[in-house]
């Protein structure tokens, strides 16, 4: 009897709450219990005082997604259709109802009566269209596919693949170069340990080797350009079953990628400048990576494993040594001073995490049984 493969929209769903919950209570600072307020005159929301359009709809849509991964979720799992869609269209709501109670204990964000109601609503809309492309067929079409296309064990894959392209659009310091994330982890620490009796001791192991990192040389950042490009495809090669499909998929992720890169750069420097990320090292390590992509392609699944899980820790060891990206204040800036900034910093952890997230389960694939 043929296993059932894992479904993708499980884990999506927990990612996309989580996502979630760090956009609404963003930036985590400030806790205090909200002056003159008792706990009973907390749980009722209040109406909000003014509304801003773009508000609006962001709370309405920004939980549809919420709605119908758990709907997918709560079908590939088993469950009846209407038992999934009942949880689907209360959930989102239940989240949003708390999220809102915890938002009165941070000074910098607002609960409302509105916001609640604009995310319940859109979790609903969200569960129902799913439920009706079910009924259309389009679930049970994807299905089939993903099981032409991937093995059963390919959920977390799929996962991680969806994940790749929100993680370009923060600004990174060669394109696809996801992983420089040890400067802020050094500060995190060194702030934890300040004034504490193992500072002293800590802190010159913390401090960079080199006060400043000098630019990456031309071959130096064509081979990180190419280990961007190559770890996502290695990523999907683990769990393909046609060596011939990979091919394709090799070609998918590099429209992906360019795509993303010029949507990322549009948005931080406006749509003149979408195309500003084209280096001199771009294109021949793009042309590159894809070269290796399509001679991976060659390989078995395990094998593909094991080279994707060497490919990501080459990337971060390159992408190390790179200078932060000389637009990285002014992007920051730009988005700091607008309605986006949330939704920038969930972009930017994805980017730092996503290789390391992808070599634990590459690790993890390297020693599971094979799936046909």
């Amino acid at each position: 009897m043929a296993r059932r493969s894992g479904t993708t929209a499980l884990p999506l769903s927990a990612a996309f709450a989580l996502l979630i919950v760090y956009a609404t209570l963003y930036p985590f600072s400030g806790w205090r219990w909200p002056p003159g307020q008792s706990l009973e005159s907390l749980l009722v929301l209040p109406w909000a005082q003014y509304y801003i359009a773009f508000d609006l709809w962001a709370n309405f849509i920004g939980y549809m997604p919420l709605g119908a991964l758990l709907y997918g979720a709560g079908v590939r799992s088993g469950w009846r259709w209407w038992w999934a869609l009942l949880a689907a269209a209360l959930l989102p709501g239940l989240m949003s109802y708390t999220l809102e109670l915890i938002q009165n204990f941070l000074p910098e964000r607002v609960p409302s009566r509105e916001d609640w109601l604009l995310n319940g609503g859109g979790g609903v809309v969200g569960a129902l269209l799913a439920a009706a492309l079910q009924a259309l067929g389009a679930i049970r079409g994807w299905q089939t596919l993903r099981d032409r296309w991937f093995i059963p064990a390919s959920a977390g894959a799929l996962t991680l693949l969806l994940l790749w392209p929100l993680g370009l659009l923060f600004p990174t310091p060669v394109p696809l170069g996801l992983g420089q994330c040890w400067d802020e982890v050094r500060e995190l620490a060194l702030l934890a340990l300040e004034d504490t009796p193992w500072a002293a001791a800590v802190e010159p192991w913390l401090r960079p080797l080199l006060p400043e990192s000098t630019p990456l040389s031309r071959p130096t950042e064509m081979l990180a350009i190419a280990l961007g490009l190559l770890g996502p495809c290695l990523v999907a090669f683990a769990v393909m079953r046609s060596r011939a499909r990979r091919a394709v998929l090799a070609l998918l992720v590099l429209a992906l990628a360019l795509a993303v890169s010029a949507l990322s750069t549009a948005l931080n420097f406006g749509p003149e400048h979408a195309l500003a990320w084209l280096t001199p090292a771009t294109v021949p390590g793009l042309v590159l990576g894809l070269l290796a992509a399509w001679g991976c392609s060659l390989l078995p699944r395990r094998m593909a494993a094991a080279v994707g899980l060497i490919v990501l820790t080459a990337l971060v060891a390159v992408v190390a040594q790179a200078p932060d990206n000389p637009y990285y204040a002014q992007s920051l800036q730009a988005w700091a001073q607008g309605r986006f900034i949330r939704f920038h910093g969930l972009a930017r952890w994805i980017g730092w995490l996503w290789p390391y997230a992808a070599g634990l389960w590459l690790l993890l694939r390297i020693g599971a049984r094979d799936d046909a």
